[in-house]
């Protein structure tokens, strides 16, 4: 299996270690428009399992405000009774690839699969708290170095919805081996009792 989280060591639980990018599309120096903030503090989920991957979510409160731009833009974090049809398209975010980080950011479309599908795929390990997406027939998909970034949709309106945020898999873009995400709208009353409502 792949992008499963690592366990929760000192180091990475210490908002010290951690600065946030905003708007960063490459990894080279001299990013116009992009935003850099350390990290004030990290909320893990008390029910997060490491062996499961079950309640795999984190957030990260920012030391000071970002301010939107053509590159900064926010996304809306859906209501519990929100639904992703397997019509809605939706895509995934990252640095990862095959063996290493890419140099710029990446972007793939895919799409939301059943989980009754996707549990007979993954022998039942698809919990009730995640998503799957991607392909079916392999060749679009999150991979290692993607861990906890965006699957964001867009509807009606050309509104941008968190739907998921890369939690693990089995390899890279596999043959029935869709990507499996937390499900964002089972944390969406977490969520806002940990920011107090301010996203």
């Amino acid at each position: 299996m792949h992008r499963a989280s690592p366990p929760v060591l000192p180091r990475y639980s210490d908002p010290r270690s951690w600065r946030a990018f905003m708007g960063l599309r490459a990894m080279s120096t001299g990013n116009a428009g992009a935003a850099t903030r350390p990290i004030r503090r990290i909320v893990l989920h008390p029910q997060y399992d490491q062996f499961t991957s079950d309640y795999d979510l984190a957030l990260l409160e920012l030391s000071a405000p970002v301010f939107f731009s053509d590159l900064v833009q926010p996304v809306c974090v859906p209501a519990p009774s929100h639904t992703f049809s397997t019509a809605t398209s939706c895509y995934v975010t990252g640095w990862g690839s095959p063996g290493e980080l890419a140099a710029r950011l990446q972007e793939a479309p895919v799409k939301i699969i059943n989980r009754n599908t996707c549990n007979k795929l993954y022998d039942d390990a698809v919990t009730p708290r995640m998503l799957c997406a991607g392909n079916l027939q392999g060749g679009v998909d999150a991979c290692q170095g993607d861990s906890g970034g965006p699957l964001v949709c867009v509807e009606r309106g050309r509104r941008w919805f968190l739907a998921g945020v890369v939690s693990w898999g089995e390899g890279c873009a596999r043959l029935n081996r869709p990507g499996v995400y937390t499900q964002v709208i089972k944390f969406a009353d977490w969520i806002q009792q940990q920011t107090r409502g301010q996203v």
